[in-house]
């Protein structure tokens, strides 16, 4: 089988996910927008981002998140002046904006950042769950690993080493999962006869000891639709065996498909590419990089960043598709690269055959090929000869 267009062999599909938050990727993004800063934060933004990524064919998008402000020194105190007009408006709770959009959109994953350590673990998977319900099973989760010292003074908490923040990312992954199961399947019957919304021998407690915290359980909420939710994690945490999802931030595709083969050995099922991207929009990219940088400069990330053409891009996407699973972008100004990325670069992925929009009313994981696990405190089904 070959490639109608050129010959060549197929490529493997390629999963596609964009990040939403705020104005773009750029710390200079706001100024860009052509909107004032605080309009950011309202519905319409939020609801206009996220239909133009799933009218476009992305699969995922996710909402970034941190306990600072934007642009917050991570060593200054939380709290801010209120904001002059003159730097990022600010950001309302990932989970609530993924909450919002969930009722309004049909077939797109919607994956809220969640930080381990300021988050108590039960109410980050009950958030988590009844996101997933929301949504009729199109919840994922971006773990986020704040942990320094004017983060977690926002909870109280002092801040973790990197050694510390491993083992309580593993620890909240491994709670969350435990409590997504602690309701089996079948566990709500609705028996008006007896007046039994459940049977409670199908809900369990998990009795969960972590390193800093116990978790009884059960979760108040029923098990998500898609069984467990979709937990994608930054490659840094090196929660590779626990996660459905490796997002591989590293600068050029050699070291990106290096770092995929490792999170595959350690059981990743699936890996995305993080990818920033700045492209010709009636100016060269270059230029508008320019130009955003005089105002803010933007401090590398350790992602992969393409800034040039349309055209470009998809000749890297197409050169990633045969390292990994996926990919992330991040847009360097959502006003200005997201209509790019919709008329000139996703066509142009589909037509190849290199990516499919997610159908209406598919679970996240059937959009990104991953089964529905099985409840782990569920009696194995009999067997018949």
């Amino acid at each position: 089988m070959t490639d109608p267009d050129d010959g060549r062999p197929p490529l493997p599909r390629l999963h596609l996910a964009l990040e939403v938050d705020g104005d773009g990727a750029h710390p200079a993004a706001w100024r860009h927008s052509g909107r004032p800063p605080g309009a950011v934060l309202t519905p319409r933004a939020l609801r206009d981002v996220v239909a133009a990524a799933e009218n476009a064919g992305f699969g995922l998008v996710t909402f970034a998140d941190s306990p600072l402000p934007p642009g917050a020194d991570p060593d200054a105190s939380p709290y801010q002046a209120p904001n002059d007009g003159t730097r990022p408006a600010g950001r309302i709770e990932a989970g609530t904006r993924a909450a919002h959009v969930s009722v309004l959109t049909d077939r797109i994953g919607l994956a809220p950042v969640l930080h381990v350590a300021p988050t108590e673990p039960f109410h980050l998977a009950t958030q988590l769950a009844s996101l997933d319900h929301a949504s009729h099973g199109r919840a994922g989760w971006v773990v986020g690993a704040a942990a320094g010292e004017a983060a977690l003074a926002t909870v109280g908490r002092a801040p973790l080493s990197a050694g510390e923040l491993r083992r309580e990312t593993a620890d909240v992954i491994d709670t969350a999962r435990a409590l997504w199961d602690s309701w089996e399947d079948d566990a709500v019957i609705k028996d008006v006869a007896t007046g039994r919304f459940l049977d409670a021998d199908r809900v369990r407690h998990i009795d969960f000891e972590g390193a800093s915290f116990t978790v009884k359980g059960p979760l108040i909420t029923p098990r998500p639709p898609q069984g467990q939710v979709v937990v994608l994690a930054p490659d840094a945490l090196e929660a590779d065996s626990r996660a459905d999802v490796v997002l591989v931030a590293r600068p050029d595709p050699a070291a990106v498909a290096a770092r995929a083969v490792t999170a595959r050995e350690a059981g990743a099922p699936l890996v995305f590419a993080e990818v920033e991207v700045v492209l010709d929009a009636g100016i060269p990219a270059a230029d508008r990089l320019a130009v955003l940088d005089e105002a803010a400069p933007w401090p590398g990330s350790g992602r992969l960043r393409h800034v040039g053409s349309p055209e470009a891009l998809v000749g890297l996407l197409r050169h990633l598709a045969e390292s990994v699973d996926g990919v992330r972008l991040h847009p360097a100004v959502l006003a200005t690269d997201l209509p790019v990325l919709v008329e000139r670069v996703l066509p142009e992925l589909s037509a190849a055959g290199l990516s499919r929009a997610p159908r209406p009313g598919a679970i996240l994981r059937a959009t990104l090929g991953l089964p529905r696990p099985a409840n782990r405190f569920a009696a194995p089904a009999a067997t018949h000869a």
